[in-house]
């Protein structure tokens, strides 16, 4: 880091040696993921006086540099009582801007997941009585029962409804294992 590591104990809490040498290490791995921070503000706050059961620490992480920005990790859980000891508060706190490093790092390199979307269909053939019917695709006729419909909408689908499915193998060939009614847009 070109700047000083700035460890602050505020809300009345005493500095802590051990949880200073604490924060120092844990800002020494920082820069594994990424080698170019510049600086890097860490503020523990906490009750002052005697500890009660309870009481919980806020950590705060400000880091900064090239390709970051203000990257701020705030750690304040409101009832976490693995949080009423320091040291698992900056553990999270330092955890938490090492994952938003890692996805910085990954979406730069291109190692994002790309979700496809799911194929589309029509509906061919309905045979509502009997609770299930046909869809069509890239001309073949995928076999769906009423249950495989989300959110209930078996009993609002008609024949040249379009619809997205994921497609498995059943007993007599294809079927659509889900069926979501593509809504029409406004």
């Amino acid at each position: 880091m070109q700047i000083p590591l700035q460890i602050t104990f505020e809300g009345g809490l005493a500095t802590s040696e051990a949880l200073r040498r604490r924060i120092e290490r844990e800002a020494a791995k920082l820069e594994r993921f990424h080698d170019r921070i510049t600086s890097c503000r860490v503020a523990v706050t906490g009750r002052a006086g005697r500890r009660r059961h309870g009481d919980l620490y806020a950590v705060r992480l400000q880091l900064t540099g090239p390709g970051l920005g203000d990257l701020v990790i705030d750690r304040n859980p409101p009832a976490d009582h693995a949080h009423e000891d320091a040291f698992v508060s900056v553990r999270d706190a330092f955890a938490a801007a090492r994952r938003r490093l890692q996805d910085r790092h990954r979406r730069i390199v291109g190692q994002v997941k790309s979700h496809e979307e799911p194929p589309r269909a029509r509906v061919s053939r309905l045979f509502a009585d009997q609770g299930y019917g046909f869809l069509e695709s890239d001309g073949r006729e995928i076999y769906f029962h009423r249950n495989a419909l989300v959110n209930g909408d078996f009993d609002r689908l008609a024949v040249g409804r379009e619809v997205r499915f994921f497609e498995s193998e059943g007993e007599k060939g294809p079927q659509a294992s889900t069926v979501h009614v593509v809504r029409a847009h406004a």
